[in-house]
């Protein structure tokens, strides 16, 4: 076989490879859209699950869920992006390092489930919070925080070391040239890194429910106040998210209409993380654009 040969037999490999890929995630998202848009509607999206007869809506559940992301987010960010950069420009080559970057890739494949149970025990029963969206957004950030400290290093390193030699060179200081040269350099990746934790926030099911619980009292929105008990602000308080909702009304079949339900559940969910990336590449490339200077 020549080399044009096996290059055209590599290439038809290739798009067949990626055509699959496509086909699976069309087929995926058609299937869940078809069957679930159908029982999307207004009235399902901004009533509580117990006033209506029947199932009922997801506004509580919606809210949850991004609230939960937000919070999670909040506190992951700063963390992976620090520790990022602490592994990518402060850390000494040695064993030392070698030891927190396998502990960190270990940590990066522990099932969900694991790092629920670690939550319920740390989060939940030492500090005597009992299922809150803060005991359960912590227990997201231990999910998330190795993945954006992996990513973080590796956007970092794969910046151009000649952009950093040359700021150095100035006579710019080194958390200056961080800061002003190699994170916005690597912004992109990271943004990329974000946006996959965020994927994984929302769709997490299995460390909420021993860490957020499964209920949801009743909510006043018109109460802001963080420390009110009926606030939906008040982050020590339960709250089932929209994953956590679908298993939960799937597994108790106490509703009549679980499946409408649980479809137009997994609809809303798939739309909303397809959305959310959206507006985060959206707002991503506006920043990337002004802290680079470029068009």
């Amino acid at each position: 076989m020549n080399a044009k040969v096996a290059d055209r037999v590599a290439t038809g490999v290739f798009i067949v490879i990626a055509f699959i890929i496509v086909s699976v995630l069309i087929g995926l998202f058609s299937f869940i859209l078809y069957h679930g848009f159908q029982h999307v509607s207004l009235k399902f999206l901004t009533t509580p699950s117990s006033n209506m007869s029947a199932g009922g809506g997801i506004r509580d559940q919606l809210f949850n869920s991004f609230y939960v992301l937000f919070i999670t987010m909040l506190i992951t960010v700063p963390l992976g992006v620090g520790g990022g950069v602490y592994m990518a420009e402060y850390a000494r080559p040695g064993r030392i390092t070698n030891i927190i970057r396998s502990c960190i890739e270990v940590l990066a494949s522990l099932p969900s489930i694991v790092i629920g149970l670690f939550g319920l025990l740390m989060f939940v029963t030492l500090t005597g919070w009992g299922y809150t969206i803060l005991g359960g957004a912590l227990a997201l950030t231990v999910f998330n925080l190795p993945v954006m400290v992996r990513v973080t290093e590796d956007a970092i390193h794969s910046v151009p070391r000649d952009l950093k030699e040359a700021s150095l060179a100035l006579g710019i200081t080194h958390w200056h040239t961080i800061k002003t040269i190699l994170l916005p350099s690597a912004f992109p990746t990271i943004l990329t890194g974000g946006i996959l934790a965020a994927g994984r926030v929302f769709g997490e099911a299995a460390a909420l429910l021993f860490t957020a619980g499964l209920s949801t009292p009743r909510l006043d929105y018109t109460d802001w106040n963080p420390f009110s008990q009926i606030s939906p602000l008040n982050i020590f308080r339960p709250a089932e998210t929209l994953a956590v909702h679908i298993w939960s009304i799937n597994t108790q079949g106490l509703i009549p209409d679980v499946d409408a339900v649980s479809n137009g559940s997994a609809a809303v969910l798939i739309l909303s993380v397809l959305l959310f990336n959206l507006l985060a590449r959206w707002i991503g490339s506006l920043i990337h654009k002004k802290v680079t200077a470029t068009k």
